[in-house]
């Protein structure tokens, strides 16, 4: 048995590999991977597309690819989870690329610009919208540029759903989302019905004369505990609460507020409460802190505010005595068991932030269109209710119910109303393969620290001004900078210097290089000193007749001209 160790460093590898003989067995092919940033955007964005143009200075022209695929680039780049942060293969080296400060950058600077898109020519189709949360919004953006005219028809009196109700005016400022929202409104074909609520679809549909809908009205309807609660003590749910501080109210919460749950929208309570008074807050959490629900990041800047968390313990009453708790013990399988013990927790409010759902009545009057045992909607592959025509998506199909996993389903289900007015079926491109830290070679890459973001001391947070400052040029476009380019070729030239060969030549700035298949002998030291992996080792098909170089003469024996 023969045992080949990839442990002994490269000159090991050099001395067992297979090397280059009178025949090329292979030769290089410049491919194109996924970058895991883009992979992990649940919008579907061209990260490392718009990064690569903010690095040279071409803002306008990343903004365009970006909005592509998003319409409220400001927005996300305050508010969005950015997985892709998390999937950042620069982070094995030092930092993960900032990309939504970049982000953020890109959407101040074409608000204040004024930038806009281009629409289609009217298409003579007419969709209703029924929300204009993330989703909803997304979606009329999308079917808009391709010329369809769009009516958004939603229950409050202000635009924008859950990013304007529900997430803190600290983490998004108001006036940005309402200048990205109003751009989106003022694009031809497109109108907005504030404070009108469809109470059935179909009904709507039939009198509007529209062509198709698109239901995402989130889920805005909190969940509950029976957690008793004697007269006199406030019991509040985190939604309504982040909805009336959200249009101004500033309700007194007391000195000591207890939050009941451990996800984001209970790090947002708990955080919102402080803001409005309360001295101390605490997290009653029913699983242990290797379940915590919210995102790390989250939950690290509600504890650097000094919300506190008490772990392992479910909530039985709230009375004069404040909120008594009981401790559980978690069990393998991820279910709790009550231990009988009991502790006081001094509040003089209760927010409970147990989750949401979807009201789904208006689709009551539809027995073709199914609603999940969790409340939401049953979808198809092409984001289809069971009723032809009637789509749906964001928070009220399931799935991750975060801003940016909204928009994504906004754009999808833009793409498949098109098609379906169309009398065709949307099918989703090829995606391909995905590119990992270990297939790039980063022998002359530096550490480059993460440029970080200005932030307000903790002892001015006392208001709902934005705790986070976004980057200037300078700084946007030397974040931009540090981005891998993984998997994608950006004309190092480090191929060209490699080749031993020449078989190498530029074909001009973005247009790539060119391989000669005369000249290469298949060694593939470009591969190896390709940074990000741009380049693939392809076979050599065997068996086919003996190639004649580009004078007309036979190259056999070899695959390629032996130079004098």
């Amino acid at each position: 048995m023969s045992l080949k160790l990839h442990d002994l460093g490269q000159i090991m590898q050099e001395t067992t590999r297979r090397g280059v003989g009178s025949r090329r067995w292979q030769h290089p092919a410049y491919v194109s991977f996924m970058p895991p940033c883009n992979n992990a955007c649940p919008a579907g964005e061209n990260i490392q597309g718009w990064l690569a143009l903010a690095q040279s200075g071409e803002y306008e022209a990343a903004w365009r690819l970006l909005t592509q695929e998003n319409p409220l680039p400001a927005t996300h780049g305050r508010a969005c989870y950015h997985p892709c942060e998390t999937a950042c293969n620069r982070g094995e080296l030092d930092e993960p690329v900032a990309v939504h400060a970049v982000e953020r950058f890109l959407g101040d600077l074409a608000v204040e610009k004024g930038w806009v898109v281009a629409c289609s020519p009217p298409s003579g189709k007419k969709i209703l919208v029924v929300g204009a949360g993330p989703a909803g919004i997304a979606c009329a953006y999308h079917l808009a540029r391709k010329g369809h005219a769009v009516e958004i028809r939603d229950a409050s009196e202000e635009p924008g759903g859950m990013m304007a109700h529900g997430i803190p005016a600290y983490r998004l400022a108001r006036e940005t989302l309402r200048a990205e929202l109003s751009r989106v409104l003022a694009m031809p074909g497109v109108t907005l019905r504030s404070n009108t609520r469809v109470r059935d679809v179909a009904q709507a549909m039939a009198e509007g004369g529209f062509d198709a809908a698109f239901v995402a009205v989130g889920a805005s309807v909190a969940n509950h505990l029976d957690v008793p609660v004697e007269d006199g003590h406030r019991l509040l749910n985190a939604i309504d609460l982040l909805h009336d501080v959200s249009s101004g109210a500033r309700p007194l919460m007391g000195r000591v507020v207890a939050v009941i749950g451990g996800g984001n929208v209970a790090m947002d309570a708990a955080r919102t409460a402080r803001r409005l008074g309360a001295r101390e807050t605490v997290l009653v959490f029913r699983y242990d802190a290797a379940h915590m629900e919210a995102l790390p990041a989250e939950a690290a800047e509600a504890r650097v505010e000094g919300t506190k968390i008490r772990w392992l313990s479910v909530a039985e009453h709230f009375g004069a005595d404040g909120l008594t708790v009981e401790k559980v013990v978690m069990n393998p399988d991820g279910s709790v068991t009550p231990t009988g013990v009991t502790e006081q927790v001094a509040a003089d409010a209760v927010i409970m932030a147990v989750g949401q759902h979807a009201d789904l009545s208006l689709l009551s009057a539809l027995p073709d269109v199914a609603i999940a045992k969790d409340d939401t909607v049953v979808v198809n592959g092409h984001f289809m209710t069971g009723h032809a025509g009637i789509f749906a998506g964001g928070d009220c199909i399931g799935g991750a119910r975060t801003m940016t996993a909204a928009t994504g389903h906004g754009k999808r289900a833009a793409r498949e109303i098109d098609a379906y007015l169309h009398g065709q079926a949307w099918e989703h491109p090829p995606t391909p393969p995905l590119v990992t830290f270990e297939m790039l070679h980063l022998p002359d890459y530096m550490d480059a620290t993460r440029t970080p973001q200005p932030e307000q001391p903790l002892a001015a947070r006392t208001d709902f001004s934005e705790v986070v400052a976004g980057l200037d040029a300078p700084q946007a476009r030397r974040e931009a900078a540090r981005c891998l380019s993984c998997g994608n070729c950006y004309e190092c030239d480090n191929c060209f210097a490699a080749c031993p060969e020449q078989a190498i030549t530029r074909r001009g700035p973005g247009r790539g290089y060119e391989v000669s298949l005369d000249l290469c002998s298949g060694c593939a030291a470009c591969a190896e000193q390709c940074p990000c992996h741009a380049i693939d080792m392809v076979a050599e098909p065997q068996n086919q007749p003996a190639p004649v170089g580009s004078l007309g003469e036979p190259l056999a024996p070899a695959r390629f001209r032996v130079r004098a």
